[in-house]
């Protein structure tokens, strides 16, 4: 066979695809734009972790970020980086980064629509041991005339428009939902592209596998405990999942997504709200996760229905296939009410 014949004529790009869905929706083509630009910044995000050891990006940069985390060279850098392509992209009037204490509001004569809140380098303590990382994205739209300010960011994940993440493990995968359902994209660096590879998925209704950061085992709340017995000492015959944790969010969920099961940051005594931050974590992987059958909560509500009341606000979060958080659930609810 030639090479021609080998070749793929008609992929489906992500720009394709977002430019088709925009086109059914009717869109202006301004959310095409911003997630055009999202991509050119994970691209160069992607190039800069390949790179991170031979170009010195690693190790810590000295400071401490907003949210008690050591700050790495590559955060810094991919910071700027979806800033600088957002502000570009004439498409977002307020952006909301883990990196950046205060929403970071656009120059008026650069703004659009839509509300852009992210996490540029999630489980970034993992970059010099070369664990997968990823940065997360939610976008929303401005829903009050006047001025943009800091409080038209706090929308629950209900009212997203979009949101996903991208992955830097042994590919870099893009995930993205627009509300109908939830497709992923392979950067192919041949041609610099993000290519349609797994169009619609659906999760699994149980899996095997669960996933948290059992290290805290002293400090969990009696729920939490019950329910990992249940998954390490089945007693109705059934095989004990496996224990899968990578402490990349990205990572974690990445694979629940793909193989089903349950990932788990439940408050503790240490962070009685849990660790995980709402607006840029929490809401846009529970958006994938509802987009593809599956369920995300706090254990008492909805993640999608909490309305956020400070920018870098942190929830408990359970999330993943809908028979497993559904039977956390019952057990969580039965001691709420011991």
């Amino acid at each position: 066979m030639s090479d021609q014949g080998m070749f793929d004529t008609n992929v489906v790009t992500l720009t394709r695809f977002v430019l088709e869905e925009g086109k059914k929706a009717k869109g202006t083509g301004e959310l095409t734009t911003l997630l055009n630009s999202l991509c050119t910044a994970v691209k160069a995000i992607s190039t800069a972790v390949r790179k991170a050891g031979i170009a010195h990006l690693y190790g810590i940069a000295g400071s401490i970020n907003v949210t008690g985390d050591q700050v790495k060279k590559l955060d810094i850098l991919s910071n700027d980086l979806v800033i600088n392509m957002l502000k570009s992209s004439f498409t977002s009037c307020i952006l909301v980064s883990e990196e950046d204490e205060h929403a970071i509001i656009v120059e008026p004569e650069s703004r659009g629509k839509y509300i852009v809140c992210f996490d540029p380098l999630d489980g970034s303590s993992n970059i010099d041991c070369l664990v997968s990382i990823g940065t997360i994205f939610a976008i929303y739209k401005k829903t009050t005339d006047g001025e943009p300010c800091e409080q038209d960011a706090l929308q629950p994940g209900r009212d997203l428009v979009a949101a996903g993440y991208a992955l830097y493990g042994s590919a870099t995968m893009m995930v993205l939902s627009t509300g109908q359902g939830v497709n992923c994209f392979m950067l192919d660096p041949a041609i610099g592209e993000f290519i349609l590879v797994d169009r619609d998925v659906r999760m699994k209704k149980r899996g095997n596998i669960y996933s948290l950061n059992e290290g805290y085992a002293m400090y969990f709340d009696p729920a939490v405990t019950e329910y990992l017995e249940k998954k390490k000492f089945p007693k109705d015959g059934s095989a004990p999942y496996g224990a899968r944790h990578v402490g990349s969010m990205v990572a974690d969920v990445h694979r629940t997504l793909m193989y089903g099961g349950v990932f788990l940051y439940p408050a503790n005594v240490k962070s009685p709200q849990g660790k995980l931050r709402l607006l840029y974590e929490c809401n846009p992987m529970a958006f994938i996760m509802v987009q593809a059958g599956g369920m995300a909560t706090t254990g008492t509500q909805n993640i999608l229905d909490i309305q956020p009341v400070d920018i870098h606000q942190r929830v408990p979060v359970v999330m993943g296939s809908s028979d497993d958080v559904r039977e956390y659930l019952a057990i969580h609810m039965k001691h709420a009410r011991k």
